[in-house]
């Protein structure tokens, strides 16, 4: 059983998810717009089904003010169809995009999806014990999942945190952003691996915040992204 927040201005759309997902033993909490939905964000749910063209307040900025709150994956529902509007929505911190009109079997897997990916996280990170690593001024607790550069905290999205996770973990070893796609959002997703590059420029743009002066991640023109191995 998992907690679901459901947002989105279409009162037909959300009770016919909220029918189909309570029908699979979930709990659901739903919200009719952005700043309602920020607030029962703060109920941590396992995972957030956010339309963007809300009014007032839409999805994107939603995102924005919770990704930082809950860890949970997110998912986009939206009617609109370009890449740019979806490379938005994955570098605001979403985890993936649906459009509108959508299937609701594949959206359904989509949210088992994810909801599979966590457990198996929290499963890895539960046998771990706590890890502290070090590279140049930067720190990273792998148990607590912060960064710190010079004792300030590098505030990073759940998937901005993972991408690290991966590219410290094998320091000197290049990874394609597919390999990275696919090992951080699974080989399920149906997302595309451009978003990789937007989130490595995220990284990169928090990083310089308070190290400006050190290359951590490296990018290998042609092939894709490398930690450095920094002393």
């Amino acid at each position: 059983m998992s907690k679901i927040l459901i947002i989105d201005d279409e009162e037909d759309l959300v009770t016919l998810l909220k029918d189909s997902l309570e029908s699979r033993g979930h709990i659901v909490l739903t919200a009719y717009d952005g700043e309602n939905g920020i607030k029962k964000a703060q109920e941590q749910p396992d995972i957030i089904i956010l339309d963007i063209m809300m009014p007032g307040v839409d999805g994107y900025e939603v995102c924005r003010k919770i990704r930082d709150l809950v860890l949970c994956p997110i998912i986009f529902l939206s009617a609109r169809q370009s890449e740019t509007d979806k490379l938005k929505g994955l570098s605001l911190g979403g985890d993936d995009y649906l459009i509108k009109p959508f299937s609701l079997n594949e959206l359904l897997a989509r949210i088992d999806a994810h909801l599979r990916r966590e457990k198996r996280a929290i499963f890895l990170s539960s046998s771990n014990k706590r890890v502290l690593l070090y590279f140049g001024r930067m720190t990273v607790d792998l148990k607590s999942r912060q960064v710190k550069i010079n004792d300030n905290i590098v505030s990073l999205t759940k998937r901005e945190f993972e991408i690290l996770e991966l590219l410290l973990l094998h320091p000197g070893q290049v990874f394609s952003k597919e390999q990275i796609y696919e090992k951080i959002w699974g080989y399920d997703a149906e997302g595309d691996s451009s978003t990789v590059t937007e989130h490595v420029k995220n990284i990169r743009a928090k990083i310089a915040e308070f190290d400006h002066d050190t290359e951590y991640i490296s990018t290998v023109w042609g092939i894709g992204y490398r930690f450095n191995k920094i002393i």
